[in-house]
């Protein structure tokens, strides 16, 4: 019985997890570094995923957002009003991080994801 449970638990995993994860779960915090960059205050940005489940394809509104420090575009590639994150790669577990310099805090928003349960 208990070997049952536990395969059911497995095989119902995914679906749990997709049903109750969504962009919402990827949280956003910033901080300064204390280095400035061309005169401008430098900030370090951290998205965790707080979702069991991977997420994919993580897209931030960056409308408006301006930086005088290069990023590297596989962590953070720049359109003019969305941002892919990690490449569309997955988000999970260690943080995906960047640093940017302006001088205020540009307050990213996630826009969407895909959620993958495996």
């Amino acid at each position: 019985m208990a070997h049952l449970t536990i395969l059911c638990i497995i095989l119902l995993l995914p679906i749990i997890c997709e049903g109750t994860c969504s962009f919402r779960d990827l949280s956003i915090t910033q901080n300064l570094t204390g280095v400035k960059v061309r005169g401008k205050p430098e900030w370090t940005v951290k998205i965790t995923n707080n979702c069991a489940c991977v997420q994919l394809n993580v897209i931030l509104n960056c409308q408006g957002f301006r930086t005088v420090e290069k990023i590297d575009p596989s962590v953070l590639r720049i359109s003019p009003a969305r941002c892919l994150v990690n490449n569309g790669q997955s988000v999970y577990g260690d943080a995906v991080q960047f640093n940017y310099a302006s001088d205020k805090q540009f307050e990213f928003t996630p826009l969407s994801s895909q959620i993958a349960c495996s």
